[in-house]
């Protein structure tokens, strides 16, 4: 039960707001079209968007669709699913409270119990992190030929990149983003049309399978894909990107507001949808199409692609569409840091220190494994970074449901009971296939 002394004196002595001086930044149209107001408002969306087609799903899609054939893209649309009613639930906080997760989170639990959900998020974070580096030098290995733990270390310069980006505004970032994501669609555009897959086996892919739950072997790719796909971190950026643009923060405004947030995300985690199905049917109709189902590696994809397709630009469109990934993944995992140490920890540390501290964290073992293990060793790290993501999931969903569901914190805009039910359903499905997961782990399965 929520404290209510707690929320009284936090709401009272009103806290700095989300990302600080990027609250509110971004102007918004009052009046014209619904189209013309809808553009004020495009951006966030495409952000989150990026966690959800980072190099860690490009990891579990091949492995998925080297392995399954198109049976696994049921769980692929299964968790984008998840990820459009969560994404919904993250932005409704934001706009409603004026808080983001980890600051609702902080107000609402005790000390430990925040420390807690910190560590988590913390946790999920630098397994994010791990996932971009080692797509990023792999990514620069295959285009430039660049040994991986050079690139690696080479990946600790995104700084940069991020604080030019940051110092230009918002709408700057947001655009780099954007056109990152566009040379993404292209590149897999491409590959699907040059892959020509059967359309009736790829329609047959999206029906559930029970097979999934019952193969270990399905089920640990499975949970990485919905791991992949929906990114616990990501719940804590969208609650505080939101809050960028300046609507008015009247009730009508914040109605206002929720649609096109909702909107916004909606239609950019569709492109997700197609990105992610994209990779999962081309590592079907290439590699398992040819009895290939022991590739499940980003470089053996790279190096068969073209050989089995006869086309020399397929696998350079691969790669580049991972660098691509690799880039746009720093972003977001950049300010969701800033947002989580902020919000759980009220602790402001500059940004260049914030990046080098998680990249540093997850450059290490790609190091330490790569040294020991070889390359190989990456590509297992890899598909592990993802259901580390999946395990942090709950204590990610579970408080955003409460939150959105309580009438005290959300006002007019708390969620109704239709979708409160799907939300606990959804937080309900996530844990058992944890569970599951656990289970089989440690029975050897």
């Amino acid at each position: 039960m929520p404290d209510d002394r707690a929320w009284r004196f936090s709401r009272e002595t009103q806290p700095e707001p989300s990302l600080g001086s990027l609250n509110g930044s971004v102007p918004v149209r009052a009046g014209g079209s619904w189209v013309r107001r809808l553009l004020g408002f495009l951006g966030p969306g495409y952000m989150i968007s990026v966690g959800y087609m980072d190099p860690g799903n490009w990891a579990t899609d091949i492995a998925g669709g080297s392995q399954f054939g198109y049976t696994l893209l049921s769980v692929i649309l299964l968790s984008n699913l998840m990820a459009i009613v969560l994404q919904a639930l993250a932005a409704r906080l934001g706009i409603a409270t004026g808080r983001d997760l980890a600051q609702a989170c902080r107000e609402h639990y005790s000390r430990p119990v925040g420390l807690m959900l910190w560590l988590a998020c913390e946790a999920a974070i630098i397994a994010c992190d791990l996932a971009e580096v080692i797509g990023t030098a792999i990514a620069l290995k295959l285009l430039f030929g660049i040994p991986l733990v050079l690139g690696a270390l080479i990946t600790a310069l995104d700084v940069f990149l991020v604080l030019l980006l940051l110092r230009r505004g918002f709408r700057a970032l947001e655009a780099f983003v954007i056109a990152l994501l566009a040379v993404i669609f292209v590149c897999f555009g491409i590959q699907i049309a040059l892959a020509a897959p059967p359309i009736q086996a790829v329609l047959a892919g999206f029906v559930p399978s029970a097979g999934i739950v019952t193969n270990p072997a399905a089920l640990y790719i499975a949970i990485g894909i919905i791991g992949a796909t929906v990114m616990p971190h990501n719940l804590y950026l969208h609650s505080s990107i939101v809050q960028t643009r300046a609507y008015p923060r009247t009730e009508t405004g914040r109605r206002e507001a929720l649609r096109f947030a909702v909107t916004d995300s909606t239609i950019a985690l569709m492109l997700a949808l197609f990105v992610n199905a994209a990779i999962l049917i081309m590592a079907a109709a290439v590699f398992h199409g040819a009895g290939r189902t022991e590739v499940q590696e980003i470089e053996q994809a790279y190096e068969l692609l073209s050989p089995l397709l006869g086309i020399g630009i397929a696998s350079t469109l691969f790669a580049v569409a991972l660098l691509a990934s690799g880039l746009n993944s720093t972003v977001t995992a950049t300010l969701a840091g800033q947002i989580v140490m902020e919000g759980f920890l009220r602790l402001r540390i500059p940004n260049w220190a914030r990046r080098l501290i998680t990249r540093g964290l997850a450059i290490v073992p790609v190091v330490i494994v790569t040294a020991l293990y070889g390359e190989q060793g990456t590509a297992r790290l890899l598909v592990l970074s993802q259901v580390v993501l999946s395990m942090q999931l709950p204590f990610a969903v579970i408080p955003l449901v409460r939150f959105v569901s309580d009438p005290a914190r959300m006002g007019a805009l708390v969620v109704p009971a239709w979708l409160k039910v799907v939300a606990w359903a959804i937080a309900g499905v996530i844990v058992a296939l944890n569970l599951k997961l656990l289970f089989d782990t440690l029975a050897g399965g």
